[in-house]
């Protein structure tokens, strides 16, 4: 697995590189460009996976609260729905790379 990630990261980071056609093949700008993408594409990734962890294990502690005392339920998806507002902002983040 390990290879695969480090294969894909060299091809991302040195492919336009390698794959250029012609003298003139990018210019700072287009480089600039491919890096804004990239920031983006890591802000909405690490922002949904650890979104994902957090709901995860908070759900299982709500589920579990809930077995035992129903009247948490307000809260438990209270916990839950801030859980859920990490990937919001990791949107909002992308966007605001993209776009500024």
């Amino acid at each position: 697995m390990r290879k695969v990630v480090l294969f894909t990261a060299l091809l991302v980071f040195f492919g336009p590189i390698l794959f250029a056609q012609g003298a003139a093949a990018e210019t700072p700008v287009q480089a600039a460009a491919v890096w804004k993408y990239f920031a983006a594409a890591l802000a909405v990734g690490f922002s949904c996976i650890a979104g994902g962890i957090a709901v995860a294990q908070i759900g299982a502690a709500a589920m579990g609260a809930l077995s035992e005392n129903p009247e948490v339920s307000g809260k438990a998806l209270l916990y839950v729905g801030l859980a859920e507002g990490i990937c919001l902002w990791g949107f909002l983040v992308a966007m605001l790379i993209l776009f500024m």
